[in-house]
């Protein structure tokens, strides 16, 4: 009965000892649910901070191919002319000899449209032709087609220089494309490289800039020797006529061999400007 009584005490003391222990437990979850809880920080962790600025993904650009350039049509030719006279531009020569001092006058003067004065004089035409005769080198001690290119490179006008070309078309239509690059005359050696004219302008069936060998339909002449003209050779047309091919074909031929020594082939003589 005594050793009954003991274990219940025992048990009875561990019961109450459970209890405090589950109370006092209980108590501090109270209190810690009772306190304020912390407010969260206004700034995000440096983990939101990425992701919050992070740009979302953007779809990979598809591929676009090169477009391949096409080649531009080549324009249908349309009618052209270039005509570099104006009043005043044509001198006579002064004696039957100066042909190539008054069409180096005559070139100036087509070139010269700034107003700065006509070369006409014959005191400077017997000068010029003096100055192309020194350049040149033939037996009959006169003015050539090398001293007259020479000349009008030396005073400014050049370059200049002298071609011969068999073929009378290519003749012509080298001449156009001369005149429509450098907007400058075309020197041309007339009755068998007797006789000296200038070629002012022309007309053909297009740009020969575009178009070199389009056809030449017109040819825009200046003759010194007007109105005088040759019993051989015919009259001298008017200052800036414009001639057909055939018609300049009368007067304007194959150059002469005969007529005074040179390294270039039979063929159109002319002194043509370059660029």
């Amino acid at each position: 009965m005594t050793g009954a009584r003991a274990r219940l005490l025992a048990w009875s003391f561990a019961l109450a000892v459970l209890l405090s222990g589950c109370s006092s437990a209980t108590g501090v979850d109270e209190a810690a649910s009772n306190q304020p809880q912390p407010v969260e920080s206004a700034h995000p962790v440096a983990g939101e901070v990425a992701l919050a600025t992070q740009a979302p993904p953007q779809a990979a650009p598809s591929p676009t191919s090169v477009p391949v350039p096409v080649p531009a049509p080549v324009g249908t030719p349309q009618p052209y002319s270039l005509n570099l006279y104006q009043e005043g531009d044509f001198v006579p020569q002064y004696t039957f000899d100066w042909c190539v001092a008054a069409s180096i006058q005559m070139t100036h003067n087509l070139i010269d449209d700034t107003g700065g004065g006509t070369w006409a004089g014959r005191a400077q035409q017997s000068e010029l032709w003096e100055m192309a005769r020194m350049r040149s080198s033939d037996s009959f001690n006169g003015a050539n087609p090398f001293g007259w290119a020479a000349v009008l490179t030396a005073v400014g006008m050049g370059p200049y220089e002298v071609v011969s070309i068999a073929d009378y078309e290519d003749a012509l239509q080298a001449a156009a494309r001369a005149m429509a690059s450098t907007g400058r005359p075309v020197g041309l050696v007339m009755w068998s490289g007797r006789h000296a004219w200038v070629m002012s302008g022309f007309e053909s069936l297009g740009d020969p800039a575009q178009f070199p060998e389009i056809p030449v339909t017109g040819v825009r002449v200046l003759d010194p020797l007007y109105p005088y003209g040759s019993g051989q050779w015919g009259p001298s047309p008017a200052p800036n006529s414009l001639l057909t091919p055939d018609q300049l074909a009368t007067q304007f031929v194959v150059r002469e061999p005969r007529r005074w020594s040179s390294a270039l082939p039979t063929g159109y003589l002319m002194v043509l400007p370059r660029r």
